[in-house]
């Protein structure tokens, strides 16, 4: 975990930005688990517990900061924003286990923009996000059990 941390803040301090102890518990709340998302209503409780004056709107701010730096992947599930520590900084995709919440990353043929553009006239496409859901192998080992 401690290399993540590392690297976060090496990238926060090469664009320049301050390094505080909030920033630090912001990261280390999410490095803990590199393979997982959690509600950012779940770290927002556990941050404000141990800074009762920081805001949710500066929580908010900062991870949006950190998704910009490429620290951390954002991600609406449902009615939730949901954060996880970066993968990597190329584009890739995930694989979700809907029992464990383990989040394994995947690679697919590239898309085919044009494609989909013709079936949108007058649009641009400017990114894409793809998640496959599912039970992972050892969820399924568990439940043979």
């Amino acid at each position: 975990m401690q290399e993540l941390v590392d690297q976060a803040r090496a990238v926060v301090k090469k664009n320049h930005l301050r390094w505080t102890k909030q920033r630090q518990k912001m990261i280390e709340s999410v490095a803990r688990y590199p393979d997982r998302y959690f509600n950012i209503a779940e770290v927002d409780q556990y941050l404000r517990k141990q800074y009762p004056g920081l805001s949710h709107d500066t929580i908010y701010r900062n991870f949006k900061e950190f998704e910009k730096l490429g620290i951390i992947e954002l991600r609406q599930q449902d009615d939730q924003m949901q954060v996880k520590y970066s993968c990597d900084s190329t584009h890739h995709h995930h694989f979700i286990c809907d029992v464990c919440g383990r989040v394994q990353e995947i690679q697919m043929p590239p898309i085919d923009k044009e494609f989909f553009e013709k079936q949108l006239p007058g649009a641009k496409i400017t990114g894409h996000r793809f998640e496959l859901h599912g039970v992972c192998a050892e969820c399924q080992a568990k439940s043979l059990q």
